[in-house]
Formats: structure tokens, C-alpha cells, sequence
């Protein structure tokens, strides 16, 4: 199979999947199919690493044959590839599904086909999001997670289910619809302007049009909004504790792991190359609301007697470091972005995962109830301590890295004010530190405190199957992050070079100069992707 066609097959396969369990005739089927059908995804997905070209990381790669969606009148088309921004979060997304799986193997025991399915679609919908190269056809992935979630939430969460469903639906909606008048007319201006009046959504077409500098703000704003709820951003946060709280533990999973991340992606994605002045004016000021979030998400975390909530919190913390590498605008703090989106994604993941471990024993998430546990489940406090160590960002394991680039990124970056916030930033390193640590000490260490936690039976063969992985990658993305940075590193590159080259159009005067015309056209001709071999283009 060619890697333009696998990477259709890897978006789509579990959505195929979901349609074939339907006809599935038991739970235990279920579990297994839906099993085969998450690991035969993560497999498809390796040779897109291995076949990879990391110097040529910057251009689309596996392009897919692209076809109109819609009508040939319209310029919206089937275009997917990965470049170096994509492909680590594609490899997140279906590294992430058979541990879904099995976390759900024994939590999930009310209408398990419904649940499985609404999984696999789910996988497509996050998939299809970091493959779509039309900004049309990304909305339609971005919109499809909306559903599964909504319902996994609503269905197999907590008492207070509904009202977080509910409360996630809403914050999303109203974001992504905003977006998708921004989507619309972004295409229309393209269109008349580079395209022959054909409304447009290709992204490289659009890529290469020079928004006017008064359409720019508006437009950003709608885009950065939609993404700054998805992330969430602070004060667009509030949806985030109630979900991760009242989600099921696979819910919690995919929602830190590879939800979250799409809100990040797509700023860096649409928000920087298409609107750069814009983004550059709104520097500070997202700026400032990302290291409120780090150290407002740090210290709620410490006050929680929930250890669920606490790991929700977190994420407010942990993703306002990747918001301010994303809109430092240096090398080093985009690539400490992009690396830190998925440390965040396997760190936090392992300990939604963990405590989820603990809720299935004890039916309680209540930091009080336990205490001296590690007596009695050593190896699940190994895993632990390991995890939360890496979310607190120690050399050595995944968290210090991202950390540690957008932190120096950030500080150099010569914008203004941005040295004091990353002074404040790291305040949220240290804070970090302090409720992680009190939580271990709090439910792992100390004397035990009942029978039940006395008793407590440690790992089993299904749980170490699903934490090994996690934590060899905390390790392998410490100790050797380079061949990881080097994929989205020419990406980075390219991207500095496109909104510099944007910032110099926007010095002109005259929209309609021949200058324009010709840095349009270059720009035009420098962002369009080498057509794949054996491919049309």
C-alpha cells in the first residue's frame, strides 16, 4: 500500500471499524475487536515515521490524491498529509487508542458496544484533524469529536454527567461555529483575490493570500477563540475541570491526551501563518493570559481534595507553557510547544490512567481516603511517582524538555514584557512540583490509614500492559529527544520564514502593487507541496 493511501486507511479504519462492531454479538467481542482495530491503527501509522523524509519535514508528505467534497464550483477538496507539525500528534492519537481500550476493559460494563464505537469514531474525527489540509474539511474533523465526547461524558460519567456534557458541547460550539463564519469568509476574500472568484478552503491557496491588515484582527480573533476554548485558555477553562472530572477514565484519557491539543495545533497551524500581524498584536496579551493560567492552574491543583481535579488542573497549567511557546515566536519555543503537546499528552494521560487504576479499587477519588498505599501496591506506586515526576518537569524525563525550550525560547524572543512573564512562567515549574509531590505524599506515603487500602491488590498483567508503554516513553522523550525534534524542527523554520515574509507584504502601502503581486506569487510557488511520486497532483 502506498503511504498517500495509508494515511487514508489510518483515519478512516477505525471509523470502519465502529461500523462493523455494530454487528458485533457480544461485550467480550466488543472489547476485542475494538482492540484489533485501535493496535491495527497505531501499526498503520508507523511507516509514516519511518518513511518520513525529517529534512523535508517543512512540505506535505503522503499527500493523498485530493478530490472535490462538495462541487467543482467550489474549491473544497480531500487533501490530507502529515508534515512535521502532524505526524507526532498522529502517532500520539493512535498510540493512545489500544490503551483507551483496554483502560475501559473492566470500568465500562453498561452498553460497552455504544461506548466502543463512539471511541473509534472519535479516533477518526482526532486523526483526520492533524491530517486535513483543507480548512473546510478540517472543521468537519474538528466538529465530529464534538459528538462522541459529548456522549461519553453524558452516558458513562459521573453523577453530575449532564451538566458537564452539556457545559462542553456549549463552550465548543459556540467557538467552532464563530470559526466557521471566519472559514467562509476567509475563503471568498481568497478566492476573488488569487483563486479567479472560486471560493477556496485549500490551505496552501490560502496560505499564500495576504489577508489586508483591517480583515486580519477579526478574523484572528474568531480562529484564536475557537482554539483558545478547545485548549482551554484561561478565562475559557471553566468546561475543563467538570469534564475531566464527570468523563469516564478513557474519556479523561483521550480528552488530555489528543483533544486539548487540537486547540494548540490549531494556532500554530491557521492562526500564525494566516494572520502574523494580527497574532503579533495580540502577543502580550495572550501572553498574559497563558502565564495566568499556568500559575492560577498550579495553585487550584494544590487546593483540591480531588485527585482527579487536581490532574484536570494541571492540564490548565501544563498547556498555558505550550500557548506561551506557541506566540514567543522563536525556534526554540515552537519546537518546545510541539514537544511538550505530546509529553502533556502521555504524562497526564498515565495519571488520569492511575488514578482511574485507584477508582476501580476503591470506588473513591478522594485524596483523604488513602494513605501508606505504596505498602500495598508498590509497582503502581512506581508508576506513579514516575509519572508525576515527569508532569513536574525533572531532567531527565519528558516534561523538562518542552518546558525547558519554551521557558529559554520565550525569555530571548526580544518581545516586549515577555521576559518578565516567563520569570512568572516559571513560577509554575516550581508549583507544579509542590502539589504533585503533596499528592503522592498525601495518598501513597505515610502510615496506611484503612483495610481497604491494606488490602488494595497491586497491578495486573492488563494494567502493566498499559503503563509500560507510558512510561518507557517518559524516559525515551527525556533522555533522547532529538530524533523527535528533528521531525518538527524544518517545520518551525518554515513557518518563521512565512509569517516574516507575510510581515514584509504588510509594510506596502499599495495592496494592489506589482510588489504585492510578485511576493504573492513567490510565496504561492514556496508553500505548494512537491507532488508525491505516483500520485496526481
Amino acid at each position: 500500500m502506498e503511504l498517500s493511501n495509508l494515511l487514508t486507511a489510518v483515519i478512516f479504519l477505525p471509523l470502519a471499524g465502529a461500523l462493523v462492531m455494530l454487528f458485533a454479538p457480544s461485550d467480550r467481542s466488543v472489547r476485542w475487536f475494538a482492540l484489533f482495530v485501535t493496535f491495527a491503527a497505531f501499526l498503520l501509522s508507523l511507516p509514516l515515521w519511518f518513511g518520513f523524509d525529517a529534512a523535508a519535514a517543512a512540505e506535505l508528505q503522503f499527500q493523498s490524491v485530493d478530490f472535490s467534497l462538495i462541487s467543482e464550483s467550489l474549491d473544497v477538496r480531500y487533501l490530507i498529509g502529515v508534515d512535521g507539525f502532524s505526524l507526532l500528534l498522529v502517532l500520539l492519537t493512535t498510540f493512545l487508542g489500544p490503551i483507551i481500550v483496554l483502560c475501559s476493559w473492566t470500568y465500562i460494563t453498561e452498553n460497552t458496544k455504544g461506548y466502543h464505537v463512539l471511541l473509534l469514531i472519535l479516533q477518526t474525527g482526532m486523526t483526520g484533524v492533524f491530517c486535513a489540509f483543507d480548512v473546510l474539511l478540517f472543521y468537519i474533523f474538528f466538529e465530529l469529536t464534538l459528538i462522541p465526547m459529548y456522549f461519553l461524558i453524558g452516558i458513562w460519567g459521573g453523577e453530575r454527567r449532564i451538566y458537564a456534557a452539556i457545559k462542553f458541547v456549549i463552550y465548543t460550539m459556540v467557538g467552532s461555529l464563530l470559526m466557521l463564519v471566519a472559514i467562509i469568509y476567509l475563503g471568498y476574500a481568497a478566492g476573488n483575490a488569487i483563486n479567479d472568484g472560486v471560493f477556496t478552503t485549500n490551505y496552501f491557496k490560502l496560505l499564500s493570500f495576504h489577508v489586508p491588515l483591517g480583515m486580519q484582527t477579526w478574523l484572528f480573533v474568531l480562529f484564536a477563540f475557537a482554539f483558545a476554548i478547545k485548549v482551554p485558555i484561561f478565562p475559557f477553562h471553566t468546561w475543563l475541570p467538570d469534564a475531566h472530572v464527570q468523563a469516564p477514565t478513557g474519556g479523561s484519557v483521550v480528552l488530555a491526551g489528543v483533544l486539548l491539543k487540537m486547540g494548540t495545533y490549531g494556532l500554530i497551524r491557521f492562526c500564525l501563518p494566516f494572520f502574523p500581524s494580527a497574532s503579533a498584536e495580540h502577543t502580550q496579551l495572550i501572553g498574559i493570559l497563558a502565564v495566568i493560567g499556568i500559575v492560577y492552574g498550579a495553585l487550584v491543583s494544590r487546593a483540591q481534595s480531588d485527585a482527579k481535579k487536581l490532574v484536570a488542573y494541571s492540564s490548565v497549567s501544563h498547556l498555558g507553557f505550550v500557548v506561551l511557546g506557541i506566540f514567543a515566536l522563536t525556534l526554540q519555543s515552537i519546537q518546545g510547544a510541539m514537544i511538550q503537546m505530546i509529553n502533556h499528552g502521555i504524562s497526564t494521560g498515565a495519571l488520569f490512567l492511575i488514578v482511574g487504576m485507584l477508582y476501580e479499587r476503591r470506588h473513591t477519588r478522594l485524596m483523604a481516603d488513602y494513605g501508606g498505599i505504596a505498602k500495598s501496591v508498590p509497582v503502581l506506586t512506581f508508576f506513579m511517582v514516575l509519572t508525576a515526576l515527569a508532569s513536574a518537569g525533572l531532567p531527565g524525563l519528558n516534561g523538562f524538555v518542552g518546558e525547558f525550550l519554551i521557558l529559554v525560547g520565550a525569555f530571548g524572543s526580544g518581545i516586549p514584557g515577555m521576559q518578565v512573564l516567563t520569570i512568572l512562567a516559571t513560577t509554575g515549574v516550581i508549583l507544579a512540583a509542590i502539589y504533585l509531590l503533596w499528592m503522592l505524599s498525601r495518598m501513597f506515603f505515610g502510615p496506611l490509614t484503612s483495610d481497604a487500602n491494606r488490602n488494595m491488590p497491586d497491578l495486573n498483567g492488563r494494567e502493566l500492559v498499559i503503563m509500560v508503554p507510558m512510561a518507557l516513553l517518559m524516559i525515551l522523550l527525556g533522555l533522547m529527544p532529538q530524533p523527535f525534534l528533528k521531525v518538527s524542527e524544518p517545520a518551525a523554520e518554515r513557518l518563521l520564514e512565512v509569517i516574516e515574509e507575510k510581515r514584509t507584504i504588510a509594510e506596502i502601502d499599495d495592496p494592489d502593487s506589482q510588489r504585492m503581486f510578485d511576493l504573492q506569487r513567490k510565496m504561492m510557488q514556496s508553500t505548494a507541496p512537491a507532488t508525491p511520486s505516483g500520485s496526481e497532483p
